[in-house]
């Protein structure tokens, strides 16, 4: 059996435990938890859903891109997103380090979340929409890369899943313990 926290990461939150520059980070919101990483990472600028474990055989089984944990996002565009574009993400979008993988993305009504703070800048003369976008890779920035590169950048992003592991009722800065118990997976060579 492993470990595992699942923390909803406010806005402006550094994903580690200590920052020279003075930002929040985990430790303001976890400061009980000695010998937890993050498993995986989610942008300072960026909410939602961050997996944290005691466990370097769990941390990697999520973070690894062998495993391909689907990262389920929604995303708050500048713009009132096309057809076009959704077709673009589903194929796959190309960047200046490659073509990303196909995604799943379907628009969606405004979901229920918290109010940011600092709220999303609004502006009465530029529509906003909303996407739901699953990935299975982890690019650098990746969500925001892609959803520029189809002509609507991201205004908020917030992770609800990972895997089977979703957010739910968690508020900005709480978080709950799981367990896990991570099957042995004995190499074959093929013999």
């Amino acid at each position: 059996m492993s470990n595992i926290l699942l923390f909803n990461k406010p806005f402006q939150v550094l994903p580690q435990f200590s920052d020279t520059q003075g930002r929040a980070t985990l430790k303001d919101f976890l400061p009980d938890c000695p010998g937890y990483y993050p498993a995986g990472r989610l942008d300072y600028d960026s909410e939602g859903l961050l997996l944290l474990t005691n466990d370097g055989k769990l941390q990697q089984r999520i973070s690894h891109p062998q495993f391909k944990l689907p990262k389920t996002y929604w995303v708050q565009l500048e713009g009132d997103i096309t057809e076009n574009a959704l077709a673009e993400l589903r194929q796959g979008v190309m960047l200046k380090d490659g073509k990303t993988r196909p995604a799943q993305a379907e628009r969606i009504a405004e979901p229920a979340l918290w109010q940011r703070q600092p709220p999303v800048r609004y502006r009465a003369n530029i529509p906003t929409s909303w996407l739901q976008l699953v990935i299975s890779e982890g690019k650098n920035r990746q969500v925001r890369r892609m959803t520029a590169a189809v002509g609507f950048p991201t205004l908020r992003l917030v992770r609800i899943a990972i895997g089977n592991w979703r957010l739910d009722k968690l508020a900005p800065g709480e978080f709950r313990r799981d367990t896990v118990h991570l099957p042995e997976t004995g190499r074959s060579n093929g013999k």
